[in-house]
């Protein structure tokens, strides 16, 4: 049996997302649902944190967890700083076909 978890531990939880978009709560669950967290409200916070400079890039978040509380912040990976200074428009990825 695991040992018990102690609330005021901070622990680093990294989460890949698309910006902008309300993740699957089932997809956060297994890593954040052990913390005492609530996947639906993660997902909110993550979607809100980065809908204004990330909307539509795949970036990586980082969740720093204590006391039941969760702080994101963003960790963009290499092709999402390239994508962002090169000002690429949004990308729709539920109504665009796919291009050859």
């Amino acid at each position: 049996m695991p040992p018990k978890f102690d609330p005021s531990q901070v622990v680093d939880v990294y989460v890949r997302v698309t910006g902008g978009e309300v993740g699957a709560a089932s997809s956060l669950a297994p890593k954040i649902g052990p913390l005492g967290l609530s996947p639906k409200k993660i997902g909110e916070d993550i979607a809100k944190e980065t809908a204004k400079d990330w909307k539509g890039l795949r970036v990586t978040v980082k969740l720093t967890v204590q006391n039941r509380q969760a702080k994101v912040s963003v960790v963009p990976s290499a092709a999402a700083l390239v994508i962002k200074a090169l000002k690429e428009p949004e990308r729709h990825r539920k109504d665009e076909e796919h291009q050859a």
